[in-house]
């Protein structure tokens, strides 16, 4: 028992080391944006009105309801209900679904408008726009791929709890899998302020 509590510590300290290296990535973006928010203030905000704050607004819902759901899911496995946690495991990959759908929607209307990297819109205007967009289309690119990382991780996880290998008195694999799922809601409570809000 003693070993197995001990598997258990070293793998959350695993988890939250891992963690702590994916919030100084961000934070490097983050540090990033702040120096050329100081740099080009105003084209930064000239850039940040091209954002849907409507988008932007509901997939910060959507995130925060996956988190609730995932945190339910341990509560709820840590009581044995298996058939619940299954079920808040599905309901917090639906959000990640919407998250994914609503932001591949607010690319392709950028896209559409010739807002990108490189477009020719943003190469004729002032060099502050393009590096807005540019940081931009890579912090969010990289939130997404995060997204699909975690989404895959909770269904693999799912999967371990329908076979009985994920259970009341072993269940620190779900526990790592929401937090991972809690950083990608924590990330993107820094981006949409940053993107959508402060300008």
């Amino acid at each position: 028992m003693s070993h197995e509590h001990k598997d258990n510590v070293g793998a959350k300290l695993g988890m939250w080391l891992f963690l702590f290296t994916e919030l100084l990535l961000f934070g490097g973006l983050f540090i990033l944006y702040s120096v050329y928010l100081s740099r080009y203030p105003h084209e930064f905000t000239l850039a940040g009105k091209e954002l849907n704050v409507v988008f932007g607004a509901t997939n910060t819902v959507v995130l925060l309801t996956s988190s609730l759901f995932a945190a339910m899911a341990v509560t709820s496995i840590k009581r044995g209900e298996k058939k619940t946690t299954l079920s808040l495991l599905v309901a917090t990959l639906a959000c990640a679904a919407t998250f994914m759908v609503i932001k591949y929607f607010e690319w392709t209307a950028k896209f559409h408008h010739g807002i990108y990297p490189g477009s020719p819109k943003l190469t004729a205007g002032p060099p502050g726009e393009s590096v807005f967009f540019s940081l931009y289309y890579i912090t969010t690119g990289l939130h997404g791929i995060h997204v699909l990382i975690g989404g895959a991780l909770l269904a693999w996880i799912g999967s371990k709890v329908q076979s009985g290998r994920i259970h009341a008195g072993d269940n620190v694999t779900l526990e790592n899998g929401t937090l991972y799922w809690h950083l990608v809601d924590l990330v993107w409570i820094f981006i949409f302020p940053l993107y959508y809000l402060i300008l």
